[in-house]
């Protein structure tokens, strides 16, 4: 008959999610009106009521005596650590509401599988960014930055796009993979050369060519002046248009 495993008991590690991650954080030990602690449980069907007592054999309220001791559950400097032998506070924690929310449970192997993750992202928006040409670095900064690129040199042009590539690769990448990076690069002329202009809080689009100071289009709430003259542009009755705009460009 083969043997039955004894249980492994071991300390555990936990840290504050990045939205909390204060020096100092203060975790609910029992249910109040001001923040509800129960727990659905799914043999009984009902919420049970939780309360951390290190003195207790059970997490459940239902389950304690009267001789509860309270104590405060504070991460110090974003971390918790939990020694194996107060197992009362891990299956609290485990079964704690904030539990994914304000705090998770350290796991190292997947702390640094995610951290590799992130820095073969990084180094692909690296890659991607050293081998760009001097029009496609043009074409990255006026879509990233709405930058006039004329008053650039190649070296400021590198520099910006290098830095935002290390800083925000995922970004990085989506703009660069865009089949439509040089048509949106070219919306941006129209803008940065003052063929077209923004009104209205750019809510509206104007042409402003010595012949034509008439209104494109409305921006809608939510879109922004190049993503609509783009969509404009690419239908039927603004393909035309697009001609004579790039003929006016320098």
């Amino acid at each position: 008959m083969a043997k039955q495993k004894t249980q492994q008991f071991v300390a555990k590690s936990y840290k504050l999610t990045r939205d909390v991650a204060p020096l100092s954080f203060m975790l609910p030990t029992k249910h109040t009106k001001r923040f509800t602690l129960l727990h659905f449980d799914d043999e009984t069907g009902t919420n049970r009521e939780l309360r951390y007592a290190r003195n207790q054999k059970s997490v459940y309220v239902d389950e304690q005596d009267t001789n509860a001791l309270m104590e405060p559950i504070i991460f110090e400097d974003g971390f918790l650590h939990v020694v194996k032998e107060n197992q009362i506070l891990q299956k609290f924690l485990h079964l704690h509401p904030l539990n994914g929310k304000k705090f998770v449970e350290m796991d190292k192997a997947k702390d640094a599988a995610a951290e590799v993750e992130e820095l073969l992202v990084e180094a692909d928006a690296m890659v991607e960014a050293k081998k760009l040409s001097l029009e496609q670095l043009e074409n990255v900064c006026r879509v990233i930055f709405g930058t006039d690129t004329t008053r650039m040199s190649s070296a400021e042009l590198k520099r910006d796009v290098l830095m935002f590539a290390r800083s925000n690769p995922k970004d990085f990448l989506e703009v660069v993979n865009d089949p439509d990076l040089k048509f949106m690069g070219t919306i941006q002329r129209f803008f940065d050369q003052g063929i077209l202009k923004t009104r209205k809080s750019d809510r509206e689009v104007w042409y402003s060519t010595p012949n034509n100071k008439t209104k494109m289009l409305n921006v809608p709430f939510g879109g922004t002046p190049p993503d609509m003259v783009a969509s404009y542009l690419q239908s039927d009755e603004g393909i035309e248009v697009l001609k004579h705009l790039e003929g006016l460009l320098d």
